[in-house]
């Protein structure tokens, strides 16, 4: 009896191994997968992180995808037929993407349960927009050239295009940028200034990027095009410092002008023009300074502070000047980098799936 008992046990045992064994090759291969998949994932992670410090120059589609820079220009044109106002949207995305983070299309991502992103930052929400031209370059470059062109070229290309397209100077513009992998609220909240910014601060938040004075100045031009919120200036009409009264720098009729469109208690969402060419990139915005007709309180501050009134009075005597400061400003900031891994998103706002996300899910 005893014999039999230990005969079946032993059969079990055989049995039980020989059910187990090809569960255990199952998942020991799928284990040398997840980390075949992990070092693959690191490699690329770090030769991108190197890619994104190394390869900025211009024509890097030049072999890959030759109509790039053609395709988005074509595409940013059509937009502006559209409406006017998406040159300067798009112009400063290129601010709000690079100052955070580098430039790397961070702007682009729209929040996740897992990620609050930088669209609704305080500096974004309700003042942010055309992220849609930016889908629609992205869409034509992924029928050129599929999982080539990143979206952070994108908007550098971009933001080129809708200066040149309103009047104002063309750059070769450098490339090869990756797209970042996640996105932060709180670093756009800590990064980007407000309309009430006075130029000391403005100062030093450019000079932390390595930007000079004469950048600052410089690239506040690209207000020469666009619209602002009357939510941006209602302080200045009315509360001043915590006055109760107006802005002393601004224009007396341009106040009652500012009173009309942005009356106390209306819509503050309602825009006004930044310049008095909206239109066409040019430097009547520092002749508007020149003469207190800022619209915010941080174009307005550079004409009375010191240290950047005579640059303001420069690019307002000569567009030239203006023109090429600007041109070697906006070089300057598309060179901001963060060294973080990227990727060539698919759809610019969101991440791409993962290999390795994939496989945990088989």
């Amino acid at each position: 009896m005893c014999i039999n008992i230990r005969r079946i046990m032993s059969k079990k045992s055989s049995k039980n191994s020989l059910t187990k064994k090809p569960l255990l090759i199952k998942m020991s291969l799928k284990f040398l997968l997840l980390l075949f998949f992990f070092l693959l994932l690191n490699f690329a992670m770090i030769r991108n992180a190197a890619a994104m410090t190394t390869l900025l120059r211009p024509g890097f589609y030049s072999e890959t995808c030759p109509d790039a820079e053609f395709i988005v220009r074509d595409v940013i044109k059509k937009s502006m037929t559209r409406e006017a106002r998406n040159a300067a949207s798009v112009m400063r995305l290129q601010f709000h993407d690079c100052f955070v983070n580098g430039c790397d299309a961070s702007v682009l991502l729209d929040d996740t349960p897992n990620m609050l992103g930088e669209k609704l930052g305080l500096s974004n929400i309700n003042s942010l927009r055309s992220f849609e031209v930016l889908d629609e370059a992205k869409e034509a470059l992924e029928i050129a050239c599929p999982g080539v062109v990143s979206c952070a070229d994108i908007v550098v290309m971009a933001a080129r295009d809708a200066v040149v397209l309103s009047g104002g100077p063309n750059w070769d513009v450098k490339l090869g940028r990756l797209d970042s992998l996640t996105a932060s609220q709180k670093d756009s909240d800590d990064i980007m200034p407000s309309p009430r910014a006075n130029a000391s601060y403005l100062i030093d938040l450019f000079n932390r990027f390595n930007l000079s004075v004469k950048d600052l100045v410089a690239l506040s031009g690209s207000h020469s095009i666009g619209k602002g919120r009357c939510f941006s200036v209602m302080f200045r009409l009315y509360n001043q410092s915590g006055t109760g009264r107006p802005d002393p720098a601004i224009e007396p009729k341009y106040r009652e002008k500012l009173d009309k469109l942005c009356p106390l208690g209306g819509d503050e969402n309602a825009t006004v023009d930044l310049d008095a060419t909206p239109e066409l990139f040019d430097n009547q915005y520092f002749k508007d300074l020149v003469n207190g007709r800022g619209f915010l309180n941080s174009d307005e501050t550079l004409y009375t502070f010191p240290q950047t009134r005579g640059y303001v009075k420069l690019f307002s005597a000569n567009q030239n000047e203006f023109f090429k400061a600007f041109v070697q400003g906006m070089i300057k900031m598309g060179d901001l980098q963060s060294g973080r891994p990227g990727e060539i998103r698919k759809n610019c706002r969101v991440v791409n799936r993962r290999a390795v996300d994939i496989l945990l899910e088989s």
